[in-house]
């Protein structure tokens, strides 16, 4: 087992010092080969240090998780429809719109190598490696959307921070609850999916 300063550490350079360098000027292809590299030892902990299976977690609770997305979605269809309208209403649903085509290819290239990426790490990875260190479960959620938001910190904008802070609060405790990837990274691609069709996919890199 590994120790909890080795863990320390880790968490320190994969979820503060990487993010943050990012917003800083220096070769994309130098940034793409450091989060290559930090992706494979994540899976590499996952499948070899923690002994994880990539296999769907039986008996999932569908109807209720179908039920509590919803209901939440929306929420989220309200309030971003609104503030679109009434901050540029010139990008409501511009994209559906316009380039159909390009609508469907890009959330499906964003649902499988950009949300189940992020939830790997984000939730499968932080939880099975740092739960066990954190006793106040409360504090916990809050750091992973803390920790998630600032992933997202390279767009230099207020905010995403904040979206992300709450999207992020929303996935750990969904994944608290079903211990799933499959079910959070489906709530987490039905949710950025929306934003980029409602016309706010500019913010968060989709292009447009």
């Amino acid at each position: 087992m590994q120790s909890t300063l080795y863990k320390g550490l880790e968490f320190f350079i994969i979820f503060v010092l990487v993010p943050v360098s990012f917003t800083i000027n220096y070769a994309p292809l130098v940034k793409g080969v450091i989060g290559l590299m930090g992706f494979i030892y994540i899976i590499y902990v996952l499948l070899k240090v923690e002994k994880l299976s990539f296999k769907i977690v039986p008996n999932l609770n569908w109807k209720s998780f179908w039920k509590a997305t919803f209901l939440k979605l929306l929420i989220i269809v309200a309030i971003t429809t609104v503030f679109v309208w009434t901050t540029n209403k010139e990008s409501l649903f511009v994209v559906l719109l316009n380039k159909p085509k390009m609508w469907v290819i890009i959330l499906f290239i964003y649902t499988f190598l950009s949300v189940y990426p992020q939830e790997l790490v984000y939730r499968t990875f932080f939880f099975q490696r740092y739960q066990g260190l954190i006793k106040n479960e409360k504090f916990f959620l809050f750091l992973n959307a803390i920790i998630f938001s600032l992933g997202h910190i390279f767009f230099k904008n207020a905010l995403v921070i904040v979206l992300t802070f709450l999207g992020g609060l929303l996935f750990a405790i969904t994944y608290k609850k079903t211990n799933s990837t499959l079910l959070v990274s489906i709530e987490h691609a039905i949710y950025g999916c929306w934003l980029f069709t409602v016309g706010m996919g500019d913010m968060l890199g989709f292009p447009s």
